[in-house]
């Protein structure tokens, strides 16, 4: 039995419309409430669930063949690949954390801080732990307590310092190995962690070299020295991160990379901490994978979703109008240009609208990948193209959770740390320049 009702090309995207219309509205009217973190009141594997309903029940196939296609979507190879990945990324983080992995981490890093470059060190410990752990939340949550005590102690603008801290955080999240936007990236797409490494690496070098120089000079009165630690790290917590890092360079499978490390954390944290016990050890992973639930929920609904938009023509009419656009708008020489400007501002506006990098990357992900085989832009740069422009956007976004959790910590309004997260700003020039000039070419496997 079909429904008298349907929806079809373009009317199929209206479920899509529909979950972000509940989730930024509840956003903004909690925003206006003045609640902290009002953008994460309603969460987002919730705020779809009316979205799945309206298009469950207009869809143009039976009731009970909607929801096979919605099945469909949620046990999609990719999805399920993802979610795994989750789970895993999610216990190691919440391992490394118990045994000390990330205070070992941190403190290891400040031995390096010049002391008359205080800004710029905490920058660079940024980058370091996020690009160790692949969580901006995780970095900011153990690193800001640090900076803010150190701008107080130095007479550092906490909004600066902040801006720091969320500049390094960022860095890591769109370019680590373990970060859930490379996990999506990589998988929805189709190419080897490596690959997108190398491409993202390359145009994130210039910001976070000119990044670098802009938080030397803007604390360049600054030449108090830092805190002395009351106790040399113990670095061997810190190993497994240097591991895993390694390993994921060396263009080891990400499955064997997380489990590598999930198991040496393990074992360094029950032989060499007196206090780490097994229990902990089950407790802690248990931790990581509830740590990962709304992700790994949300993937799944968002699969379901997108599949049943796919089935009534939404991803269809979606692609065919981008593609409109490089057609009016690009020549054949500019072609792949035009196809990586339009894969660049599709993430961009699901960030902007969701305030979740992977959200993003997952709900565009259908679009992205098709226009990349229609217009023969390699995956690897589709998907460091991805990361790097939903990372962009998620970092200098007032209501992202990073900012929200930075200013927090900071005691500062989120308003007033967006002039000072250079990091984005470089990134998001270096990712247009690149796109114009077509570089970086490297040698993909």
């Amino acid at each position: 039995m079909r429904h008298h009702f349907s929806l079809k090309g373009p009317l199929a995207l209206l479920p899509i419309a529909f979950f972000l219309t509940i989730f930024i509205g509840s956003g903004v009217y909690y925003t206006l409430q003045g609640a902290e973190l009002a953008f994460y009141k309603v969460s987002a594997s919730v705020a779809i669930l009316p979205a799945l309903v309206l298009a469950v029940f207009l869809g143009r196939e039976s009731l009970s063949n909607n929801i096979s296609i919605f099945l469909e979507g949620v046990r999609e190879k990719n999805i399920i690949t993802m979610c795994m990945i989750y789970l895993l990324a999610g216990a190691y983080t919440e391992v490394l954390k118990g045994i000390g992995g990330v205070e070992a981490t941190v403190q290891f890093a400040l031995q390096f801080v010049p002391q008359e470059a205080t800004l710029a060190g905490v920058f660079v410990i940024g980058t370091f732990v996020s690009t160790s752990m692949g969580t901006s939340m995780g970095t900011i949550a153990a690193i800001a307590p640090i900076a803010v005590g150190i701008s107080q102690a130095l007479g550092i603008n906490p909004s600066l310092m902040a801006g720091a801290v969320i500049s390094g955080a960022m860095f890591g999240d769109n370019l680590s190995m373990i970060s859930d936007t490379t996990i999506a990236a990589t998988q929805i797409h189709g190419c080897s962690l490596r690959d997108k490494f190398k491409i993202n690496f390359l145009i994130a070098l210039g910001p976070l070299i000119l990044t670098l120089l802009l938080y030397i000079f803007s604390a360049s009165g600054e030449v108090k020295p830092l805190p002395s630690n009351t106790h040399a790290p113990e670095l061997i917590f810190a190993f497994p991160y240097i591991f895993v890092l390694i390993i994921a360079l060396l263009g080891v499978n990400v499955f064997i990379v997380l489990s590598s490390g999930l198991i040496l954390g393990s074992l360094i944290g029950l032989f060499f901490s007196p206090s780490y016990t097994g229990l902990t050890l089950a407790k802690n992973i248990f931790e990581g994978y509830t740590s990962m639930n709304e992700i790994l929920i949300l993937s799944l609904l968002i699969g379901g979703l997108s599949e049943l938009a796919k089935d009534q023509g939404g991803i269809r009419f979606l692609v065919k109008s981008i593609d409109k656009l490089i057609q009016k708008w690009g020549r054949k020489a500019q072609g792949s240009r035009i196809a990586e400007s339009a894969i660049s501002l599709l993430v961009s506006i699901c960030d902007f609208c969701t305030a979740n990098n992977t959200i993003a990357i997952i709900l565009a992900g259908e679009a992205t990948l098709e226009i990349s085989q229609k217009y023969h832009v390699p995956m690897a740069r589709t998907a460091a193209l991805v990361t790097i422009f939903s990372c962009v956007f998620q970092g200098i976004l007032p209501y992202s959770a990073q900012v929200l959790l930075a200013g927090s910590i900071a005691g500062v309004s989120p308003l007033s740390i967006l002039p000072y997260i250079y990091y984005c700003y470089f990134l998001g020039i270096g990712a247009i320049i690149a796109i114009i000039f077509r570089w970086p070419k490297v040698k993909l496997s």
